[in-house]
């Protein structure tokens, strides 16, 4: 018998919260997605000295789709999805490393540009957060697959480090949807200054405002739909 209790959870059924946040889910996919090609001009890993900027709009496509929408999914598929724990476990391992492995991508886009472009990486405070978020998704995900996969810790070991582990997560969660508040607001700053100058109540910035404000209510109904609010503990004081 699996001793492990890792979430404590048996079965969950799908939550109305759970449901909320994999429509707003897809809602950030589509829109980060009618944004770059739309309005960008597509997605390539390699285009002409004169178009760059395709090579650009790979990275906040992944850096969306992997941290964010495959993290959150790989969140709540341990809360919500109706399987066995092993099968969820295993879910939520693999949606993690996909959401991983995406995210590499969108970093490597990002700096194949600007090497490319000839601008100078890590020098604003998006950047910063981004690579403290995407290192700490990465540890945290390596010392899960090494605590509860393979090769393993002992069943107390695992119990003592299961809450941490889900605390964790959710953190570095939050940190990649305010990473992403940051980059959507620099990339607006900039194709508003000159030489784009784009209208600042024109249809992409309108489209690029509310797209981070569905990621931002993606990360809230994330962290609603995973923490359990005990209302018993305040009895006392009413």
């Amino acid at each position: 018998m699996d001793m492990d209790m890792d979430m404590d959870m048996k079965g969950p059924p799908a939550t109305k919260k759970a449901l909320v946040a994999h429509v707003l889910a897809a809602a950030a996919a589509a829109l980060v997605l009618i944004w770059c090609v739309h309005f960008r001009g597509g997605l390539a890993l390699r285009s002409k000295a004169d178009d760059k900027q395709l090579i650009f709009n790979v990275h906040p496509v992944l850096m969306l789709l992997g941290p964010i929408v495959l993290g959150a999914e790989a969140i709540l598929c341990y809360r919500s999805l109706p399987l066995a724990r092993g099968a969820r476990k295993k879910a939520h391992l693999a949606l993690h490393a996909a959401g991983l492995a995406a995210g590499a991508l969108g970093l490597y886009a990002v700096f194949k540009f600007h090497a490319e472009s000839g601008i100078p990486n890590l020098y604003s405070l998006h950047s910063w957060v981004g690579a403290a978020a995407i290192s700490l998704y990465a540890l945290q995900w390596a010392a899960a697959f090494l605590a509860f996969f393979f090769p393993g810790a002992s069943p107390p070991t695992r119990r003592r480090a299961a809450p941490w582990h889900a605390v964790a997560g959710l953190l570095v969660f939050v940190l990649a949807v305010g990473t992403a508040q940051l980059g959507f607001l620099e990339k607006l700053t900039f194709l508003q200054g000159p030489p784009l100058r784009l209208p600042k109540y024109g249809a992409e910035a309108m489209l690029v405002n509310f797209t981070a404000l569905v990621v931002l209510l993606l990360g809230v109904a994330v962290v609603l739909a995973t923490v359990t609010v005990d209302g018993t503990r305040y009895n006392t004081i009413m």
